[in-house]
């Protein structure tokens, strides 16, 4: 049976596919393959140009175009190699040799494709570069837009009272508005870390050391020549002293940034699923759709339901990935391999968590009369400010006065509360300004956002 959405074991490439599928540009086995060949041919003109060798223009355009053409034909013939050499890298230079057999380069030139590197110096290049992209085209753009839509949402309920909630009980009202740009804050700061993670990179022989390349060409610098590839024509950080293999701890770094901004994305998930199950949100339906396949009134948040979800199974992999990628036995073990394959799978789960999220929140409909209502019905919050002026002036036991009125077996209303104002023997002036607080006014101090 034919792969398609229908067949695909994992709903990445199945449910999701039309959400995910354009990230097959960083992740799949093409996207692999080709940013192998980008670092090979890029690896080959820089020694050209270190004066090792020369080719003609003509096969320097060839080798360019090859790289702006490449696609799956290319890519098929690289695993067709690949059935032979049993090596996916080698492979790749078997095949960047043939295509030069078709320019005048000559056998000299053909033989410092891939000269003097391991397979790693051009996966740990290729990855990275293809993480750095995914980052900076698809990660930090979707979650920089849904700080733009919170922030909106923000101050479209600046000026909303909410009833706030510790440990589940009604507590010091806030704002909407405010409630929002927690998460905005949250997310901007984790954003901040992530852009100061660099994109490292290993380049240097079989072990790090340059060794094919200094005994061969002794006179060369290799290291500056490796930084100035690697940093300048490449746009990643080399890292100076490695083994076979880059050391995975700032990729790791990655992860688990990554995995805070989706423990942040759960959090939002959470608020807005239970302020929707407080009727505080309605959500706007669609004719068609359907809530419940018994129960025909519901509207469920499954969009919110749906991100959790993913973003849980995005986090559990980047677990695994960054405990595992920093750890190899001496200069190298295979494990990272195959571990490193499958980096597009949390990254998957996390744009389908984004897309599901700003879907959610494009049909939230704020019910503020049902805000309104539990703030009204909730009379016993403004206790801490009465007790708080009561403190300021030096009223005989504020605190132990409003936990007796607010702990009695009455429930606390406006009358109730209003009625021990009245009591307490303080001047008209404090009497009036006590009575001027209420549930809906006692929010604290106006944020700029």
């Amino acid at each position: 049976m034919l792969l398609s959405t229908l067949t695909a074991i994992s709903p990445i490439d199945g449910r999701y596919r039309n959400q995910t599928q354009h990230l097959d540009g960083y992740f799949s086995e093409l996207a692999l393959i080709k940013y192998r060949v980008h670092v090979e041919i890029e690896y080959f003109l820089a020694l050209e140009a270190q004066g090792l060798f020369s080719v003609s223009n003509a096969a320097k355009s060839h080798l360019r175009n090859l790289l702006e053409k490449f696609g799956e034909e290319e890519a098929f013939a690289i695993k067709e190699i690949e059935k032979t050499t049993n090596h996916d890298v080698k492979a790749v230079e078997y095949f960047i040799k043939q295509e030069l057999d078709k320019t005048d380069a000559g056998p000299v030139a053909k033989e410092f494709i891939h000269f003097g590197l391991t397979s790693q110096d051009v996966n740990n290049t290729a990855i990275p570069l293809s993480w750095k992209h995914f980052i900076e085209h698809e990660i930090l753009p979707g979650f920089l837009n849904l700080t733009q839509t919170l922030t909106e949402f923000a101050r479209e309920w600046k000026h909303v009272p909410l009833l706030a909630r510790t440990h589940g009980q009604p507590a010091s009202p806030t704002t909407l508005g405010k409630e929002i740009m927690v998460f905005v804050e949250r997310i901007q700061n984790q954003i901040t870390l992530l852009n100061h993670i660099p994109f490292a990179a290993k380049f240097g022989g079989a072990t790090g050391n340059f060794n094919a390349h200094h005994v061969a060409y002794p006179h060369i610098n290799w290291v500056e020549f490796a930084n100035n590839f690697v940093n300048n024509q490449l746009g990643l950080d080399r890292m100076q002293f490695t083994t076979q293999i880059e050391h995975y701890d700032n990729l790791a770094a990655h992860f688990d940034t990554i995995k805070r901004l989706n423990n942040i994305l759960i959090d939002l998930c959470r608020d807005i699923w239970t302020y929707i199950s407080f009727d505080y949100f309605k959500q706007k339906t669609k004719a068609g759709e359907v809530g419940s396949s018994a129960m025909p009134h519901k509207v469920n948040p499954i969009d919110f339901e749906n991100a959790e979800g993913n973003l849980g199974l995005a986090n559990a992999t980047f677990e695994h990935l960054s405990a595992k990628l920093p750890i190899s036995r001496l200069q190298r073990d295979l494990t990272d391999s195959t571990v490193l394959r499958n980096i597009g799978v949390p990254a998957s789960h996390t744009i389908i968590s984004l897309n599901s999220i700003n879907k959610g929140l494009s049909k939230l409909v704020l019910n503020q009369a049902k805000i309104n209502a539990d703030l009204e019905a909730n009379w016993a919050v403004v206790a801490e400010a009465i007790q708080t002026i009561l403190r300021r002036e030096n009223y005989p036991n504020p605190y132990e006065a409003l936990k007796a009125l607010t702990r009695g077996a009455q429930g606390i209303n406006k009358s109730s509360m209003q009625a021990f104002i009245n009591s307490l023997d303080v001047n008209d002036t404090i009497k009036s300004e006590l009575l001027n607080i209420s549930p809906e006014n006692y929010i604290g101090v106006e944020f700029d956002y």
